[in-house]
């Protein structure tokens, strides 16, 4: 637009011009925000780290947050190298992840003196320099520990002068840090800084909950992160459609934490009691052990409800998952399909077979005490919160398209979806349908459809989170391992080629050329060959086993991906060992790196989403200031 020409503007703009006025009411406020913000424009990109599939994995993802994914380490071998040991370097790196627990075991082993501490003082405070380079002081000064900001300010702009005045102030700065002994406190401040300059940006690409114990202190981990956000995974979703009170969503929870023996996150941190459970449970099936009879009480319980749903929505096309009225008790079989399958088990005291989807009076007290406990546990409605907050079933970010399981496709490569209400949702149009009726689940009015689209969501046929249909009756009931087998949505076959990964970035308004797929949700079996980089690296699968489970058939201990300046590259990390190994060996987890796709220039910050943001605003602010110097907006 002319600027010269401001009678073209419409009167909305005008307003919105006399409201931007408010912020900057003069010509040099205008003119200084107008540079600033160019500058900005120039500066290097942030960092940002994918990760994915951390099924309640605290060490190693505490870990890897605190080393940002071997970034820390990168920059103090290229700072340090011709410095420093190999060793010496590790030992700062440690210093950087866990600088409390660290200085107490160094003190124990009376290494820590003044002169120790002079030492890595300037090194950390190097390290903090170095790294805030990319940003303006602005942002940096925002990111910078409140108890010390000032002081770290001074430290890391300090520029060189003739008589060394600079060299001293800072030296003198630093002993008398020392000598008021807030050393400790000045260390762990520098750490926390290095940590968060070294990624701008975290993205979870699904699946924070189950098999591992401590997805809670890992989602309180999220919440303290200063920029992140969350694709939701199945798993992510099957807890969230437990906190809106879906009674299949509570048992499928109840179940998977009772299988993986991690039932303290119920009791303890979101305090959900299974009394009620156990006792029923101990009742029920008496010659069992409590626990595996706990699990055969809410196996049950679980399969009962989901008949349930899927009775009460025959759109959602899984009639052939109605297994609990094919049971011969007396025989004990089960016919799935036209075959019958012997069952592992032939006791089913609370199973009507002429009305086998309905819960007796036990089960049902079972489920609505539990009920209760889910909907009202404060804890683990603040972590459903942040989800809601923070996450989404996809996003487009930088360029890129982020999502966990799948956009589901038919068995010809095109895209598939759901008819709900006379309407057909499919592509971009279902990931938002399913995104809507999520937030609507929770925040809504209770409409029993909306909640049980969550139980969809989770282990639907053509859920996008899901991905695969489900075989849960069969991996608890079924001796025939043959029947195990969960068909993968055909996705996952043609996710392979370049052409439809090129059809599902437009169909998401993204650039071919230029874009990617980074998906979660499928462990990648580097041991057998596989590659997380498909389609001609159009497609990023950053799911490699995360998950202790899965580490034996993957080989590997996850795949994380970093997106800077300089390119994309994976990071492969082995099996984390301890937090005490870290500390006492300087251990860190080992991880290979792969610059897959490096850029001919450096990608800057007018490339990016926020690049677009700033360059709307710069014209909105042009317009200001023509605004102010033609007179129709009077300056103050």
């Amino acid at each position: 637009m002319d600027t010269n020409n401001l009678n073209q503007i419409t009167d909305e703009k005008m307003k919105y011009l006399r409201l931007l006025a408010k912020e900057y009411p003069s010509i040099p406020s205008v003119c200084r925000e107008i540079i600033n913000l160019k500058a900005i424009l120039n500066l290097p990109k942030g960092t940002e780290h994918f990760m994915s599939d951390i099924h309640g994995e605290y060490e190693a993802f505490y870990h890897i947050m605190n080393n940002a994914a071997g970034v820390i380490k990168e920059k103090v071998d290229m700072i340090f190298a011709e410095r420093m040991t190999p060793r010496e370097r590790q030992e700062l790196c440690t210093l950087v992840y866990y600088p409390v627990e660290k200085i107490k075991l160094l003190k124990k082993q009376n290494v820590v003196t003044p002169y120790w501490y002079k030492i890595n003082l300037k090194n950390l405070t190097e390290l903090a320099k170095f790294l805030s380079s990319k940003y303006t002081r602005s942002k940096v000064r925002k990111a910078l520990p409140p108890e010390f900001s000032y002081i770290i300010d001074e430290l890391l702009h300090a520029q060189p002068d003739e008589d060394n005045n600079q060299y001293v102030y800072h030296e003198k700065i630093l002993d008398t840090i020392i000598d008021i002994d807030s050393a400790d406190a000045f260390i762990e401040a520098l750490g926390r800084l290095i940590k968060r300059l070294a990624v701008d940006h975290l993205h979870i690409v699904g699946d924070i909950y189950d098999r591992g114990a401590n997805a809670d202190k890992i989602m309180d981990l999220l919440m303290n992160h200063h920029s992140v956000d969350i694709e939701w995974g199945n798993h992510d979703i099957l807890w969230m459609g437990a906190a809106c009170g879906n009674e299949a969503c509570i048992a499928n929870v109840l179940r998977n934490n009772i299988k993986y023996n991690n039932i303290e996150i119920l009791e303890n941190s979101y305090a959900i009691s299974l009394r009620s459970l156990t006792l029923f449970a101990e009742k029920t099936y008496p010659r069992m052990k409590p626990m595996e009879a706990a699990l055969k009480a809410i196996s049950v319980i679980l399969f009962k409800l989901e008949g349930q749903i899927i009775m009460r929505h025959p759109e959602y096309d899984m009639v052939d998952r109605l297994l609990l009225d094919k049971i011969d008790k007396e025989r004990g079989v089960v016919r799935i399909g036209d075959r019958e399958y012997a069952l592992n088990d032939k006791y089913f005291p609370t199973l009507n077979e002429k009305d086998a989807y309905t819960l007796t009076d036990g089960e049902q007290h079972v489920i609505d005490d539990l009920k209760t406990a889910f909907v009202n546990s404060h804890m683990l409605r603040k972590h459903v919160r942040f989800l809601y907050e923070k996450g989404n079933t996809y996003r487009c970010y930088n360029g890129n398209l982020l999502f966990h399981g799948c956009i589901p496709m038919t068995e010809e490569g095109g895209f598939d979806g759901m008819k709900i209400g006379g309407q057909i949702y499919k592509g971009r149009a279902y990931m938002d349908y399913a995104a809507k009726v999520a937030r609507r689940a929770y925040f809504g009015t209770m409409n029993q459809s909306d909640i049980d689209f969550m139980w969809y969501l989770w282990c639907g046929k053509k859920s996008p989170l899901a991905g695969r249909t489900m075989k849960t009756f069969e991996r608890t009931f079924v001796v025939d391992e043959s029947t195990y087998d969960e068909p993968k949505n055909p996705y996952y076959r043609f996710y392979q080629q370049e052409e439809y990964c090129i059809r599902i970035l437009h169909e998401f308004g993204l650039d071919s050329a230029i874009s990617h797929i980074i998906n979660g949700h499928t462990p990648i079996k580097v041991a057998k060959g596989e590659s997380p980089l498909k389609a001609n690296n159009r497609l990023i699968v950053i799911d490699g086993g995360f998950c202790r489970a899965y580490q034996k058939t993957t080989g590997i201990a996850g795949y994380t991906l970093i997106y800077n300046s300089h390119g994309m590259r994976l990071k492969a990390h082995q099996p984390f060992e301890s937090i005490a190994k870290v500390l006492s060996e300087n251990k860190d987890i080992e991880s290979s790196s792969n610059f897959f796709e490096t850029e001919t220039e450096r990608v800057m910050v007018k490339d990016t989403d926020n690049g677009k943001v700033i360059m709307d605003t710069i014209h909105d602010l042009e317009l200001l200031l023509a605004a102010y110097r033609q007179g129709l907006i009077v300056t103050k």
